[in-house]
């Protein structure tokens, strides 16, 4: 659920800079100043959210790393768990069949006594 929200926070924070962009564009198109001076303008702010969405890109792409690595670590952690039961089950089963045996030998020799 927190990956998801996360992922929602992410899109929302690109969408309210993709609109501020847009936002100060129209504002430059608008504002009554020489056409060198905006496209100057406009530059700045293109240079500007680019280093913005970069940086966004850049840690959503580290949080998603992350979930990655821990999504590993878990998944050898259930592997290393599941090999551990299985090996204790067996030790469980070898030592049933063991005293299974033996009771099976003890009735044995005492029935062969009754009986003979």
């Amino acid at each position: 659920m927190t990956e998801e929200k996360n992922n929602t926070m992410m899109v929302g924070a690109l969408m309210l800079i993709a609109g501020g962009i847009l936002g100060a564009g129209a504002a430059l198109l608008f504002a009554p100043q020489t056409g060198k001076k905006t496209r100057r303008d406009i530059k700045k702010y293109v240079r500007r959210a680019k280093n913005e969405a970069e940086e966004l890109v850049e840690d959503f792409s580290d949080k998603v790393s992350d979930v990655v690595d821990n999504l590993s670590d878990k998944t050898q952690e259930i592997l290393d768990k599941g090999k551990e039961i299985s090996h204790d089950v067996k030790k469980d089963l070898l030592k049933a069949f063991e005293e299974g045996k033996d009771r099976l030998e003890k009735e044995r020799s005492r029935l062969a006594r009754l009986l003979g």
